[in-house]
């Protein structure tokens, strides 16, 4: 089974490789640090700097790993080729929820990146889904555990 393409803006991009940069740069130094000086404190089986910073490790590995997979499998979206008639992936959107007349604002990014406190959501998610391909003026039904919710597209714009 091939890997899933993970689908990146430029911007998600730059983001995931300065934390692989500030990863295998800074964190693995300051861990290796750490673990010279737990080790330095003699008795290995109940030293607690040593175990926790062991952990730290596994996890800054762990993480690098994640984030090297993602790149390998990244498909980057270029936002200034997106077409403006329909949504997709990298533009911003307002929508308005036509029960309680909200408008929001979000931008539609790949499931790495998603972040609804930023307002960046999925094209995975059922907003997103129910969003690609749709045009301003349309309207959408999207489910959830609460029931449908209804929203209109009001505006199309590139997210940069």
């Amino acid at each position: 089974m091939a890997d899933k393409k993970n689908i990146l803006t430029y911007e998600g991009l730059k983001s995931l490789e300065e934390e692989l940069q500030e990863l295998k740069v800074n964190k693995r130094r300051e861990v290796a640090q750490k673990i010279k000086e737990a080790r330095e404190q003699g008795d290995l089986s109940e030293n607690a700097e040593y175990d926790a910073a062991k952990d730290e490790q596994r996890d800054i590995e762990t993480r690098i790993e994640e984030i090297d997979k993602i790149l390998k499998n990244a498909e980057v979206v270029v936002e200034d080729e997106v077409d403006l008639n329909k949504i997709n992936i990298g533009c911003r959107v307002r929508i308005m929820d036509m029960e309680y007349d909200d408008i929001l604002e979000y931008k539609l990014v790949g499931s790495t990146e998603a972040n609804t406190l930023k307002g960046k959501i999925s094209n995975e998610s059922p907003v997103g889904q129910a969003l690609i391909g749709k045009k301003i003026g349309d309207t959408i039904e999207v489910e959830t555990q609460s029931g449908a919710i209804k929203y209109k597209i009001l505006e199309i714009q590139r997210s940069n």
